[in-house]
């Protein structure tokens, strides 16, 4: 691989303590400081569409025809997928958190801006902000929340976060029902304040989601190993003392190359040459549910109201419970995910919607029972839908390497969007302003078609990913390349470094007397019983502080001594920190670290700095 080499190689064992995390309130401050950038996606699709007969109205305070507000939502579009592209190399380049927070602030700035809305003109560039903040948050935030979640249960809670789009839609159709009622407020007024409900909400998650740390995975694979490690040491130390309890050893480690960047070129090499398969399937996956779901989204009041007569201030409601039937599907069937399997659930989900669909444009055409059963067949058949098209951004997300994720969130969401978001709602708008109900049934079926590829994708191409670690779905190309250098050196100087070391501990054994060659052995008991370890120099109980005794102290000192330079990974195990109790050993490191007798080099690695003599 190509590419600027940042630092070196490390070993590292921070996505296995990741996995191994039981659930706790930290991951619920990820599922709604970053989760709910999905409920604002659907807010303000919802919101527009509602409003826009209002803009259209003498009175609204802007000059809009219905034509403008439908190229608006084009816009909107576009500009989702290109933030999508442009932030999604950034995450990739900067980090998650640093663009997680910048796409919000975005969103948040052009969301007011939209409510002083004077021209088309102005309408047209505040949406393609907007659009452009929610597109960069979709590449950010799924990759944070795929390595921040551990992998037993990363499947449901990626499906419900996703699946959260439609309590935005379902929460900006039943605001509406408020903002447009002119016994309340005043047409120009209204339609304004409708759009600052999703300002209140990007403050609300804004402050939440500064909590929110760097992904630890980003972190060491750009050669921040000791923030990495900080930053997985304080969840683990809090999650132990909110469950009372000492977590288990990590059991898996991964070495990898550090890295500032890897270019565009490489990284879209990668999806079509190392993975054709998985970005065949991605593409398929994403066009279909973007087909499907644009071209109903856009024009299912126009349905409602052209074809079965019902009131437009009634709209809202068919719109509510359908929302709802789509947040429903990814709840109820998202734990099946990690539990009968990515491949049969997505496949099952994409064709179950297809079935069903061929059997709404039946009773559609026929005019078979009224809006009613319509509503019903529609809500069985997005159910289905709704569990599927998540399942998509979750596919993309964890089947490709970890340093091409948030890219490869972005470019399979834009072009999917793009190709399937814009023919969806121009063929059913085209079909629906015929007026004729065969030509719109005719649509359904072709939207069927287009999910149906999608599952015979997924049977072909689909990945078993449930309950797997991301590193081996698909293996960081950096720990190829680590891999490569390692093998080259363990032929020309492993023989050398073993045996300079063995001198050096020889040397240090003959100067310290006898005792001095057992040290290693004896530091593994643990803290508890006095004189186990004899450090150069020794610490007294009097000057740590009582989280932390000075054995443990001493025998990080001391082990750090002989074995400099050292991870904290090697050094836990060394030392038997396993037994000594939750965050004793991240306190007793710091402690050594404030008292100057250790240090943290270049590489985040400890180095002795006491007096050898």
């Amino acid at each position: 691989m190509s590419g600027k080499i940042e630092l070196g190689t490390v070993k590292t064992d921070v996505p296995a303590r990741l996995d191994r995390l039981p659930w706790a309130r930290f991951h619920w401050m990820v599922v709604v400081g970053l989760g709910s950038v999905w409920i604002l996606d659907g807010l303000e699709v919802t919101m527009v569409g509602n409003v826009a007969a209002r803009m259209t109205e003498e009175g609204s305070g802007i000059d809009m025809t219905a034509g403008q507000i439908g190229t608006a939502g084009a816009i909107y579009v576009l500009g989702a997928c290109v933030g999508a592209i442009v932030f999604g190399q950034l995450t990739d380049r900067f980090g998650r958190r640093k663009l997680f927070l910048i796409t919000l602030v975005l969103y948040l700035v052009a969301t007011v801006a939209t409510a002083f809305s004077f021209s088309a003109w102005y309408f047209f560039l505040v949406r393609f902000l907007t659009g452009a903040g929610i597109g960069g948050e979709y590449a950010a935030v799924n990759s944070a929340i795929d390595e921040l979640i551990p992998a037993r249960v990363r499947g449901r809670i990626d499906l419900i976060i996703n699946g959260s789009y439609w309590l935005g839609a379902a929460g900006g159709a039943a605001t509406t029902l408020l903002f447009l009622n002119t016994d309340i407020l005043p047409k120009m007024i209204g339609w304004r304040l409708a759009f600052a409900v999703g300002m209140l909400l990007a403050i609300f998650v804004f402050v939440v989601r500064k909590n929110v740390p760097e992904s630890p995975r980003w972190l060491f694979i750009h050669g921040r190993n000791d923030e990495a490690e900080r930053i997985v040491g304080e969840i683990e130390d809090g999650i132990e003392a909110e469950t009372s309890q000492t977590l288990p050893a990590p059991k898996k480690t991964i070495t990898v190359r550090q890295r500032k960047t890897i270019s565009f070129v490489e990284i879209m090499k990668v999806a079509f040459t190392i993975y054709p398969k998985r970005a065949i399937l991605c593409l398929v996956l994403f066009v279909g549910q973007a087909f499907l779901y644009n071209g109903i989204t856009f024009n299912l009041g126009t349905i409602f109201s052209g074809f079965y007569g019902v009131a437009a201030a009634s709209v809202p409601i068919f719109i509510i419970l359908w929302s709802l039937s789509n947040f429903a599907g990814p709840v109820v069937l998202g734990r099946l995910f990690d539990t009968i399997g990515r491949k049969p659930m997505i496949s099952f989900s994409y064709l179950g919607s297809a079935v069903v669909a061929v059997v709404l444009a039946f009773v559609f055409n026929g005019e078979v029972g009224g809006e009613w059963l319509f509503l019903l067949i529609l809500v069985v058949c997005f159910f289905l839908a709704s569990s599927g098209a998540s399942a998509a951004y979750l596919t993309v997300s964890e089947i490709f390497p970890m340093e091409t994720r948030a890219l490869a969130i972005a470019f399979f969401y834009a072009v999917g969007t793009a190709a399937g978001g814009i023919a969806g709602p121009l063929l059913f708008g085209g079909m629906i302003e015929s007026g004729d109900r065969s030509q719109v049934a005719w649509a359904f079926c072709i939207g069927a078609a287009v999910m149906a590829l999608g599952g015979v994708a997924e049977l072909l191409f689909g990945v078993k990913a449930e309950g797997a670690d991301l590193e081996d779905i698909a293996r960081p190309l950096t720990a190829e390349d680590a891999e490569g250098a390692e093998s080259a050196a363990e032929s020309g100087s492993e023989r050398t470094e073993r045996s300079d070391r063995a001198g050096s501990a020889a040397a240090a054994e003959s100067s310290a007397g006898p005792e001095a060659g057992s040290r290693r052995e004896r530091l593994r008991p643990g803290p508890g019983s006095a004189g186990v370890y004899a450090p150069w120099p020794s610490v007294s109980s009097r000057d740590v502080p009582p989280e932390v005794s000075a054995n443990e102290v001493n025998g990080i000192i001391d082990f750090v001594r002989d074995m400099e330079p050292v991870g904290e990974v090697e050094l836990y195990r060394a030392v038997g920190a396993r037994r000594w109790g939750p965050g004793r050993f991240r306190a007793a490191v710091r402690e050594a670290v404030r008292q100057g007798a250790v240090h943290r080099n270049r590489r985040g690695r400890l180095e002795y700095r006491g007096d050898r003599s």
